[in-house]
């Protein structure tokens, strides 16, 4: 069924005069008429009937019209929303990120972008959770764009190194090691652990810090959330290691930066490879591959 004839028709029906519509439609008379009669043949019944000079809908077509007029503005709305979506100064982006960043970075980097006037009108939606969890979700669509650790044998998925976070130690401010100012992974052997479960990007860094010093750490437990980890912590229910973020400042523990083993800890920016994005979408992407290390600074002020 041609989209083109689903408009004459409505017109059509509106008006109920054929010179008229043709005129409206810019089309000619004849073209008008054969366009009728397409549908009609389309839909094997008459939708337009002679009413003096002028015609006038069938029952069957005062019936088809009602669908007309619904499936019209339907996809007139879509068109809108479409042009919505894919604009750059008025888009939609769907942001999923790892729990550490909902904090200070996320929102440091949303504001330094809706400064810019063309990204003013740009709406964001925002999920968090772990990094396994958030690669899923953007395979799945429910994520434009992802920041989280890297994960290994995902082809499909692009990992765009754009930040680093610190790794520190957090001990209550009663523990033996409270008196230090830096700490060596040795030192804490003795000690029980507040540890990321083994679903956090994190805790695959932290175990491999524990192996490269051949430490075997006792883990009193696990969580998911950082803010957990370090309420855990204050409470004196042992130690951990975790992103240096700030809202560790509002916690009553002793931040500890670890001097042995060396570390690196990367964030990155997760997207599907070869996928269409929308304007929009490349101007957050471009501005936080250019605007990440600056933002990250700010986060410790």
């Amino acid at each position: 069924m041609n989209l083109n004839h689903l408009q004459y028709f409505r017109v059509l029906a509106k008006l109920e005069h054929y010179t008229q519509a043709a005129e409206q439609l810019s089309i000619t008379q004849p073209s008008l008429s054969h366009a009728i009669a397409s549908l009609e043949k389309d839909l094997g019944t008459s939708l337009f009937e002679k009413h003096g000079r002028n015609i006038r809908l069938t029952k069957h077509g005062r019936f088809f019209l009602t669908y007309v007029e619904n499936a019209l503005d339907e996809l007139a709305l879509g068109e809108k929303k479409l042009r919505e979506l894919t604009n750059q100064t008025n888009g939609s982006i769907e942001l999923g990120f790892i729990y550490t960043l909902g904090a200070s970075f996320v929102p440091h980097l949303i504001t330094e972008f809706s400064k810019h006037e063309a990204h003013q009108n740009i709406r964001f939606s925002f999920g968090q959770g772990k990094t396994e969890q958030l690669i899923q979700d953007l395979k799945s669509q429910k994520y434009d764009l992802a920041l989280c650790s890297y994960v290994e044998n995902e082809p499909d998925i692009e990992f765009i190194p754009i930040t680093q976070q610190e790794l520190v130690m957090i001990v209550p401010p009663q523990h033996p090691l409270a008196q230090k100012e830096t700490i060596d992974l040795n030192e804490t052997i003795d000690y029980p652990f507040i540890s990321f479960n083994k679903e956090s990007g994190v805790r695959k860094i932290i175990d491999s810090l524990f192996n490269e010093a051949n430490i075997h750490p006792t883990i009193r437990c696990e969580v998911e959330e950082d803010t957990a980890v370090a309420g855990l912590v204050s409470v004196n229910y042992g130690i951990a290691i975790i992103p240096r973020i700030p809202f560790l400042e509002q916690f009553n523990v002793k931040i500890l930066p670890i001097t042995n083993p060396k570390h690196e800890r990367y964030i990155y920016l997760a997207s599907i490879r070869n996928q269409y994005v929308t304007p929009s979408i490349t101007a957050f992407k471009d501005f936080l591959l250019s605007h990440s290390q600056t933002l990250l600074e700010n986060t410790k002020k």
